[in-house]
Parts: structure tokens; sequence; C-alpha cells
């Protein structure tokens, strides 16, 4: 079967690689078609290009000499969905749990050379408080943007919004190693029963469509039984932490 040839139009400067040119180009290899690969080598070239023809955008793609358009056009072409997909997803949250577990395992393994089932579940709880911590922090306005929308307290009083992060992050820090207990699982034991409320009544009371904060904000988790998760599992831990500190379970 003798290959089909493709054309590309797209951005290679000093300054400038179109990245949307490069994933086009490894799609068209990918794919097995014959590439010719023509470049733009200025941002004068580029828009010369563009408004010569007509097109808004580069990469322009062209298969068998027709034009099928720019990168999503492309993956349309063969066949692929969309790569950039609006709406809800609950990708970004799986992936850090399943990070964090898999975390959780080696750590527990490399400091005792086994896997002891409660431990693994404390640095499991712990790393994702850490981690989802550390998402709300990168931009605390849009953080407190999304959770003053649905959390109780953050309604009242927005600076509680900027606090939680911190609350959340240092508490998971510190039960990594078991220190301040008495200090840090009370804190996150409050932060996380009134998140947990507020989700229940925005959600399953009031029946609500948001986006969960619980990532940062703004990367479309939808607002539910993941983010009362999240809650959940700090609850969990809290008391857990402050039973065991008491000496009322020993292991």
């Amino acid at each position: 079967m003798s290959q089909k040839n493709a054309k590309i139009m797209r951005m290679v400067t000093p300054d400038h690689l179109c990245p949307w040119g490069i994933k086009a180009k490894d799609l068209l290899k990918r794919n097995h078609f014959e590439i010719e690969d023509e470049h733009l080598e200025s941002m004068e070239a580029n828009k010369a290009f563009k408004e010569e023809n007509g097109f808004d955008e580069t990469p322009q793609i062209w298969i068998e000499g027709e034009n099928i358009g720019g990168y999503e056009a492309l993956r349309d072409y063969l066949g692929m969905k969309p790569e950039e997909q609006e709406g809800k997803t609950y990708q970004p949250v799986v992936a850090i749990f399943a990070v964090c577990l898999l975390m959780a395992i080696t750590t527990a393994w490399a400091m005792t050379a086994s896997f002891p089932p409660v431990r693994m579940v404390e640095l499991f709880i712990a790393f994702s408080m850490c981690v989802l911590g550390i998402q709300k922090l990168q931009d605390l306005s849009v953080f407190t943007t999304g959770f003053v929308q649905y959390d109780l307290l953050a309604q009242k009083d927005v600076r509680y919004g900027y606090l939680y992060p911190f609350v959340e992050t240092g508490a998971g820090i510190l039960m990594i190693a078991d220190l301040f207990t008495w200090v840090v699982a009370p804190a996150a034991l409050f932060v996380s029963t009134v998140g947990a409320i507020s989700i229940i009544k925005a959600v399953y009371l009031e029946k609500k469509d948001l986006e969960c904060a619980c990532t940062g904000g703004g990367d479309g988790v939808p607002l539910g039984a993941i983010s009362l998760t999240e809650n959940l599992m700090m609850m969990a831990m809290a008391v857990w932490m402050m039973v065991k500190e008491s000496g009322l379970i020993t292991l």
C-alpha cells in the first residue's frame, strides 16, 4: 500500500516552536504519512501566511493536496477524539489519588520492608492532603473563587478560604510523622467537617451543579462524591490520629 502524502505548514522560529505543529507532525509520522514539512520562520511570516490564505491558525495540514485544517482537524480526520474536551471530569483528582496511593505503598515498603495496611492508609491520606493542598496553594485566588460558592464558612468570611489550603497541607505534612497531633488533628477535623456538611448541603440537598475546588479549581472536577470523599478521608484521619495518640489503640 502506497503512503499518503501530507504537507504541514508550521511555525518554527529561533524563539518559538509551535507545540501544535510538533504534535501534528508526530501524528502524521505515526500514521505513516509521507510528510512535506514547511516552516514559517518568523511571526511576520506566520501572520502573512494566515492573512493571504484566510486561515485563523497554524499549523495547517494538507492531505493528498486537500486542506483539512489544523491540529484538532487532523485528529478528527484520523478518527481520534478531540484532545481538548471541555466539561467536567474526574481525571485530575483520580490521578492525584492514584499517585498518592502508590507513594504510600512504596514509602511503607521503604520504611518497613513490608506492606503494613494501617500505615499505608495513613500515608495515603496524608500524602493526598499534601498534594491537594499544593494544588490549592498554586493560585489561592482561583481556589477561593470556587470554594466560596459552596463552603458555608467561606461564604461568611472569605479569609477562611485562603486559610483552608494551609491547614490541609500543614496537617498532612505533620500527620506523616505524627507530630503535634493534638493541634493538627482537631484543626483538620474542623475544616473537613465543615467541608463535608457544605458539600452535602450544596449537592445533595440543594441539587446545585458546581465545580469542586478540591484540586485548586478551574479544572472541571464536579462537586460531588469525590469531593465529599476528600473531606471524609480527612475526618477519618484526624479522628484516627487522636485515638492513636490517646493510647486507646496500640499497634
